[in-house]
């Protein structure tokens, strides 16, 4: 089924589990597929294919092992030649692509993205659970037990003026750049680490230029140029429009403190359990009927987003680690006066939960929160004394 075409040059098809680009005429194509990578100049189509289930399917192995035959596989029955054809695979459903077009004094850029980062999101650096051998990838140790993550952001980038190959290279760099900046516009969490997400683990892109024989080409493609904003402006609503349709990932569902602390290593039941442990019965009872409005409610969201964020600062040494308990003694009291919106108490809390930021762990961290959340409900709703603990 034909899609769109953009600048008169490029066709967008869907069949099925595949979304591909037809050329109309010569382009110029940069791509990290297995089949067909690199810098072509002889390519007529890019494709994009849903290799398997979000879990619990293996299909997508033979893209690695065997490249050629999975092409095959996948391109024959478009009538696609796969020597003519870059190639990319994904979990993700082709229905939930997303399409979107910029233009400026006819210069047009257009991206097509499908993306899903629920399980496989991570942040440049994270540690690797594979090493590439020339007898093919060995698993790395790893605390967790294996399994195979799902989870990757595929983009199909178009442009429809020629660029020289700098340009074409660079604008990977513009690209990957927007589309990290779309994961931390969306707060996304590292599976892996407990820093925010830069992209996945399996990500993949193509880009591809107009090509001319002769004239004018574009020799840059970085920001401060407006096919870098173009790109990047492109590409940042595309990755953004893709995780909401794939995984209805948006701005207002990121309104959590719940999704801003999990990464720090807590789950839903761990973290009301923690908080109702600090809580007497008929308060911890409470809390619980009472928690998805509490989780959702703006000014705790903002006050848990806060001390998310300096906790972060502490660890690339922008906060001195000798100002730790200052710190994090006043960001978890605004905690507990957004809960309980108790603001007059904020110094007594301060110096109250003072007390449970003596270490700069995860797992501290985390206590500290859970003791904000129980003191600020407490003073709401509950006795003089919280459970176990005097003030």
């Amino acid at each position: 089924m034909h899609i769109t075409t953009f600048y008169d040059s490029v066709e967008i098809h869907r069949e099925d589990k595949v979304i591909y680009a037809k050329f109309l005429n010569h382009h110029l194509v940069l791509s990290t597929c297995r089949l067909n990578p690199g810098i072509r100049r002889d390519l007529k189509y890019v494709l994009n294919h849903q290799a398997c289930e979000p879990t619990g399917h293996d299909r997508a192995r033979k893209s690695i092992k065997d490249p050629k035959g999975y092409a095959e596989d996948v391109c024959r029955p478009l009538g696609i030649e796969p020597d003519k054809c870059a190639m990319m695979s994904t979990a993700a459903n082709m229905n939930n692509a997303a399409i979107v077009v910029e233009e400026f004094e006819g210069l047009e850029v257009a991206a097509v993205v499908t993306a899903g980062v629920e399980t496989n999101a991570g942040r440049a650096g994270d540690p690797a659970t594979v090493m590439e051998t020339k007898e093919g990838f060995l698993r790395l140790p790893s605390m967790e037990p294996i399994r195979r993550r799902q989870g990757t952001i595929n983009i199909m980038l178009f442009i429809g003026h020629a660029l020289s190959d700098a340009a074409l290279v660079r604008s990977v760099i513009t690209a990957t750049e927007a589309k990290s900046a779309a994961l931390q516009e969306l707060n996304v969490n590292s599976r892996y680490s407990d820093g925010l997400a830069t992209g996945t683990g399996t990500d993949q892109m193509v880009v591809s230029s107009k090509e001319a024989h002769q004239g004018f080409r574009l020799s840059w493609a970085g920001k401060h140029s407006k096919l870098g904003e173009l790109i990047g402006t492109t590409v940042k609503s595309a990755v953004k429009e893709a995780l909401k349709n794939q995984n209805r990932l948006t701005p207002q569902g990121q309104c959590s403190t719940l999704r801003h602390l999990e990464r720090f290593g807590i789950k839903k039941e761990e973290f009301l359990a923690k908080i109702t442990s600090f809580l007497g019965p008929r308060e911890g009872r409470l809390f619980l009927d009472n928690y998805k409005s509490i989780d959702r409610d703006p000014l705790t969201v903002a006050s848990v987003a806060s001390i998310c964020h300096v906790k972060d600062k502490f660890k690339w040494g922008i906060l001195p680690e000798a100002c730790w308990k200052d710190i994090m003694g006043a960001s978890s009291a605004q905690i507990a006066c957004a809960v309980g919106g108790r603001w007059d108490r904020f110094a007594i809390y301060r110096e109250s939960l003072g007390d449970y930021a003596s270490n700069c762990d995860n797992q501290s961290f985390i206590t500290l929160c859970t003791r904000a959340f129980a003191l600020g409900f407490q003073d709401k709703w509950g006795e003089k004394e919280t459970k176990g603990n005097e003030r």
